[in-house]
């Protein structure tokens, strides 16, 4: 279950931070849109970038997140791909975070997956 707290974050317009892990356990991180749908947290990447290697490997992965209005206000949260969502239904998904973001669908020149992810911790903090 998500937070209200961090599921207010997620929903707004800020971008998160992904962490997965290389494959010699080393931290990878990158800065995603994000939102959620239902309990998930989903996130969109290439197909073969390094982070959907990353977690075709090894689904676990933190993501941590600062509100873009108040960066005092954040939170962070560790899980597991429970899906990675391709086709249609990722596009439909793409579609809606990049709406969120900027206002339209995603750009159709590049292929574009979904990863949902199972929430297992999560917590929210503002400071100040």
């Amino acid at each position: 279950m998500i937070p209200a707290d961090v599921r207010t974050l997620l929903e707004a317009k800020n971008i998160a931070h992904v962490a997965t892990l290389l494959p010699d356990g080393a931290p990878h991180s990158v800065p995603v849109w994000v939102d959620t749908d239902g309990d998930h947290v989903v996130f969109l990447t290439g197909p073969g970038s390094r982070k959907a290697r990353n977690l075709d490997r090894d689904g676990r992965l933190a993501i941590s997140l600062t509100a873009t209005d108040n960066p005092f206000h954040m939170a962070y949260l560790r899980g597991r791909v429970a899906e990675r969502v391709e086709g249609d239904e990722a596009w439909a998904i793409v579609d809606r975070i990049s709406t969120k973001y900027v206002g339209g669908p995603y750009p159709r020149g590049e292929e574009r997956i979904v990863y949902r992810v199972a929430v297992e911790r999560a917590a929210g903090q503002s400071f100040g």
